[in-house]
């Protein structure tokens, strides 16, 4: 039997996550059929007044290669030599209005892209967009060196994290986290409004993440919405937790390759950035 959008309400509230903000990393074919796709997952948490807030990032679409100014590329930021880059007929200028997205960034996220009244993130890489009472203010702080403003919004507002069937690998808070215990974030490149190169601040590798699993275990909450195993963390509270853990091992947040440029850099603080 297919779920419907009332199933997700009923989810919601049986979580008391009714009028939240609630950043949302979801699988659409974990939950098995679902009436209506991503667009009834989306109403079903809409209708309950939660304000939705997902990862939007365009990366393929307006990332370039780094400039040859000296003081635009820092060392230590995690460059692998598999990186790739649009030929420079390709670029093009970021602006919140516009409506590219990643490929792999999923079902709901482009959904919630494709809505009237959406509001999205000033961040040419990495933007995050939401819908919902709560959208201008969980957004309105991101720029290109604040990549991560939304998510210190939603942990002031006492939101939540749900991984909707996938696991922690997929949480950009953790990357959040990582800010917070005085790691500096990566830097890429794309065009300023002028055309001009400038640098982004971006996250690190996140295979690791699942290594957060015995630390956030205490502030999980579990439901299963169709065949969709949901984890759900308050964020604030996971803020906390995740810091704290990151500055009494570095190397949790490494992933299973000791060759990762990205992982190394990271634990050692990341880019080293011009005073």
């Amino acid at each position: 039997m297919a779920l419907t959008q009332q199933d997700i309400q009923q989810a919601i509230r049986t979580l008391d996550l009714s009028e939240q903000p609630l950043c949302i990393h979801s699988s659409l074919r974990s939950f098995g059929p679902i009436e209506g796709g991503a667009d009834a997952l989306l109403d079903g948490l809409l209708a309950v007044d939660a304000t939705v807030l997902v990862p939007t990032f365009s990366e393929q679409f307006f990332a370039i290669a780094p400039p040859a100014d000296p003081h635009l590329r820092p060392a230590r930021n995690g460059l692998d030599d598999h990186e790739s880059w649009p030929e420079s007929g390709e670029q093009r200028i970021y602006t919140p209005a516009t409506s590219e997205i990643d490929d792999d960034m999923g079902a709901l996220p482009s959904v919630v892209l494709a809505r009237p009244g959406r509001v999205r993130g000033n961040h040419p890489l990495q933007s995050f967009t939401a819908i919902g009472p709560l959208a201008d203010a969980l957004i309105e702080g991101q720029r290109p060196l604040q990549v991560y403003m939304p998510l210190n919004v939603l942990a002031e507002l006492r939101g939540s994290i749900i991984l909707m069937g996938v696991g922690l690998e997929r949480m950009t808070f953790l990357h959040f986290a990582e800010q917070e215990a005085r790691r500096t974030l990566f830097r890429r490149w794309a065009n300023d409004p002028d055309g001009q190169p400038m640098m982004a601040a971006v996250g690190s590798c996140s295979e690791g993440f699942g290594n957060f699993a015995s630390v956030l275990a205490p502030l999980q909450r579990e439901i299963q919405v169709g065949q969709s195993a949901w984890q759900i963390f308050p964020a604030r509270e996971t803020l906390s937790a995740a810091v704290a853990a990151i500055r009494a091992n570095p190397l949790l947040t490494h992933c299973s390759d000791p060759a990762c440029s990205r992982c190394n850099d990271a634990v050692q603080g990341g880019p080293l950035l011009a005073e």
